[in-house]
């Protein structure tokens, strides 16, 4: 089976444009997203639309976590909107309630079997969705996944594109679609062919002065929005 590996798109509809372009080229129509498909950026609406015609198997990052904060506190909302951007507000204003919610009850962690072996996807690590796994980790960080039961981990959060291998489990962090963060400019993601055990990763280049422009715009007060975009 082949699949595609996403995660941390952030409301970026021109990155992931450019990724699912490039993975319908490969016949592909399973998409494994490992979470953070709002926050930062602007178009949540544009990025749903887009993802409407694929089998989607999500789970739930941190910002998609704030927006259910956020929803049920407004004061949350501006706190964050403050650190973050306005992407979690945009959501919450333009999203229709049965997307919201879709989002909100996604799984912290989620097992997917194929051809008798397993894909465990999770956004930070398969213990705590808010843990950064950076390509350089310990080994005292790595040697937990010995215990897991499944072949495979998609993990995200870092924005960081990883594979790691050891015994009989392979670590894999697609990067981010939507804001890499290690100065490379394109939208990220990686390919799996299960029978083969086949893995690659891809950088889609596309035209981000839009959302570069956009960022600068609505938030001058957080450079980092537009910066990372530019990998200043």
């Amino acid at each position: 089976m082949k699949v595609a590996l996403l995660s941390d798109i952030h409301g970026n509809n021109r990155a992931l444009s450019a990724v699912l372009s490039a993975v319908k080229k490969k016949n592909i129509h399973t998409l494994l997203i490992s979470g953070d498909f709002v926050g930062y950026y602007f178009w949540p609406v544009e990025v749903f639309n887009l993802l409407e015609s694929w089998n989607v198997i999500g789970v739930c990052g941190n910002h998609d976590k704030m927006l259910k904060k956020v929803r049920n506190d407004k004061n949350k909302l501006e706190v964050i909107s403050d650190k973050y951007g306005s992407g979690l507000r945009i959501a919450l204003e333009q999203l229709d309630s049965t997307k919201i919610d879709w989002l909100l009850n996604l799984p912290n962690t989620l097992e997917y079997e194929v051809e008798s072996e397993k894909i465990l996807l999770c956004h930070g690590s398969p213990w705590n969705g808010d843990e950064y796994i950076y390509p350089d980790a310990n080994n005292e960080s790595i040697n937990r996944y010995c215990s897991l039961n499944v072949k495979w981990v998609v993990q995200g959060h870092t924005h960081y594109p990883m594979i790691r291998k050891f015994e009989n489990i392979t670590v894999i962090n697609p990067g981010s679609v939507g804001q890499p963060r290690n100065k490379e400019q394109g939208a990220q993601w990686a390919f799996l062919d299960t029978e083969s055990d086949k893995l690659e990763h891809f950088c889609e280049q596309y035209d981000s002065s839009e959302v570069v422009m956009e960022s600068k715009k609505r938030h001058p007060e957080i450079p980092y929005l537009a910066d990372v975009l530019e990998c200043r």
